[in-house]
């Protein structure tokens, strides 16, 4: 059969009424058609028919979620080059703005395909070369929809990409379908041309891609069309004259296209059969081997006293606070100063890792990273790095250390961490009185972190907490958990700061430390006569089992909390936080030390 006749035969009526390029912009056509002169310049479609039949899991779910892009999204590089090609149907890029001074980032600028027209007639249309069939064009005009998005690409101690809202148009004025009848995505058209250059009638390849529906959609083809698969593979076969053939099991009927044979399993089927796992089990055997799972029925006994997945600023400027910790029957944290203590059970720590799950960043104090060396992420199921996308659920470390005297290095686990994908790089909060070497800045900063220089302190001259929060929420970070140390924990509990605390999750290990350790024990309060008084009482109390462990949830009584406003000893005007971009800065910042005595970090 030649290439003239089953052009012919293999159209469905209904078909050939329709615009013939729906599926394909004029750019993409120009592409396509621009026959090379040695069929060897041909590349290799990177995606194939397995391609189709076993998507990458939750794919319409992250087609949505890259259609939309309501938050922030941060993907690893490999996971941005996997799933942008499958809505690429719906952002075009403008521009490239280029790279920064040090070439780690790189920045591209989409808009959606609406905003601009498909085709602005012209006074004299252009020659078709010959044997080329003239194009029925479809005008669409420009400016349906104003939705924007910046592209930022880094490489350096990781590979990532983040994706971000640009503009005053926040959602799209059509959904995710419409894009889809309209044009299709790269990855469709790249498997219809990888299997058309394999030797496959186009018509053969729509019947096999048709076969799953289901699976068809989610990749965004519920509107694909055996034409678009001629057009995907069109300025191939203008070089290929060779009769091309149908898949094994199916056969060429007349007026009817391609059909499958009589007891011939489907194509779509018989791929997944293939594989040598099952997709669900593929998923579970590629978690970490520390990967953690709570059960969603513990979860509604921690729901009041978690930020909301909308949570804001508010108007003091705040973030939401979580104070959470484990402790003994005796309010201890550990054996010794610097002894790292476990305390928590298997279920209790599980929940600890669902509650970093809901927060933006996770605060301690210097001493717990000396002692710990934690790695301060989230080892929750559905984490980024867990089974999760890119860095979702992964909160922000942040580390209270005035003195600049955490030493990071590659070794360091939570740069390890970064490393394997598991989690963000730290956010260190300084003093800017202490000198540092700019080396560590820059070297923070290759792995994604920052330094964050604070100069208002209290009149112990420590850094305040009210200070501290405020940069972080100038940042971003709507919501922190905080899990020590010690000091950190005592200060926040005491009347001074108690007020800054949103909610307390204290788990409670059924054993004692005994003396010598570290506790947490706030100094207590006075009344008018000087005698002592409770540091803090909680209301709201809810308490749980989970195994050996009891977990007590609580809020700080209104009228505390009213009181810790009040007591606060009116501070000097605020220094502007300083934020060290830069070796430059660093070194410029921290040579200007001030006639202060040396502070104390939490």
């Amino acid at each position: 059969m030649s290439d003239d006749e089953r052009g012919q035969d293999d159209v469905d009526p209904v078909v050939e009424e329709s615009l013939p390029h729906e599926g394909h912009s004029e750019h993409d056509h120009a592409e396509l058609s621009g026959a090379t002169e040695s069929a060897s310049q041909f590349k290799a479609p990177s995606r194939t028919i397995r391609d189709l039949f076993n998507p990458p899991r939750n794919i319409a779910a992250i087609r949505q979620l890259l259609f939309e892009v309501t938050d922030k999204i941060e993907l690893h590089t490999h996971e941005f080059d996997l799933y942008f090609p499958y809505v690429d149907n719906v952002w075009v890029r403008q521009h490239r703005a280029g790279s920064d001074k040090t070439g780690r980032y790189k920045t591209d600028y989409y808009a959606c395909r609406l905003q601009r027209p498909t085709y602005t007639p012209k006074a004299v249309d252009k020659p078709r070369p010959e044997g080329t069939p003239t194009r029925k064009k479809q005008i669409r005009e420009g400016g349906k929809c104003h939705m924007k998005l910046k592209v930022v690409r880094y490489e350096g101690g990781y590979q990532g990409v983040t994706i971000t809202q640009l503009g005053d148009k926040t959602e799209h004025l059509h959904d995710l379908d419409t894009m889809d009848r309209i044009k299709r995505s790269t990855v469709l058209m790249d498997i219809a041309r990888s299997e058309v250059m394999n030797g496959y009638m186009p018509a053969s390849v729509y019947t096999v891609m048709s076969e799953d529906e289901l699976k068809l959609a989610a990749s965004g083809g519920r509107h694909l069309k055996r034409e678009d698969v001629r057009n995907a593979s069109q300025a191939w076969r203008q070089q290929h004259k060779g009769e091309l053939r149908v898949h094994e099991g199916y056969r060429y009927d007349h007026g009817n296209g391609i059909v499958r044979q009589n007891n011939t399993v489907p194509l779509a089927q018989a791929v997944t059969n293939a594989q040598a796992v099952d997709p669900s089990l593929a998923y579970y055997a590629a978690l970490p081997p520390n990967t953690l799972s709570f059960p969603e029925e513990c979860r509604s006994f921690l729901e009041p006293y978690l930020p909301p997945p909308d949570a804001i600023i508010n108007e003091d400027g705040l973030p939401h606070v979580t104070l959470t910790y484990a402790t003994s029957l005796d309010s201890g944290l550990s054996l010794a100063p610097g002894i790292q203590t476990i305390l928590s059970g298997p279920q209790s720590k599980a929940m600890t890792h669902y509650i970093r799950s809901r927060h933006d960043a996770i605060l301690v104090g210097v001493r717990t990273a000396l002692a710990d060396d934690p790695a301060l992420n989230c080892r929750l199921e559905g984490a980024g790095g867990y089974g999760g996308l890119g860095w979702e659920k992964q909160p922000r470390p942040v580390v209270i250390d005035p003195a600049g005297r955490w030493l990071l290095t590659p070794e360091t686990r939570v740069i390890r961490t970064v490393l394997e994908g598991k989690g963000k790089a730290p956010w260190i909060i300084m003093a800017p009185g202490f000198a540092i070497d700019p080396n560590r800045v820059e070297m923070l900063r290759y792995y994604g972190g920052k330094h964050l220089g604070l100069s208002d302190y209290d009149k112990r001259w420590r850094l305040r907490w009210e200070a501290i929060l405020k940069a972080l929420a100038a940042e971003g970070i709507r919501s922190v958990m905080i899990e020590g140390g010690g000091m950190v924990l005592n200060e926040l509990l005491s009347a001074q700061h108690s007020h800054l605390v949103s909610s307390v999750i204290v788990t409670v290990a059924p054993t004692y430390l005994g003396r010598g350790g570290v506790f947490v024990s706030p100094d207590p309060k006075h009344d008018e006569f000087g005698r002592p008084m409770p540091a803090v009482r909680f209301k709201d109390i809810r308490w749980q089992s989970f195994g050996e462990d009891a977990v007590m949830c609580g809020r700080i009584p209104a009228v505390e909390r009213a009181a810790g406003f009040q007591s606060l000893v009116q501070p000097a005007p605020p220094r502007p936080v300083s934020f060290f971009n830069s070796t430059v800065d660093a070194q410029n910042s921290f040579q200007r030390r001030p006639p202060v005595p040396e502070p104390m970090g939490p």
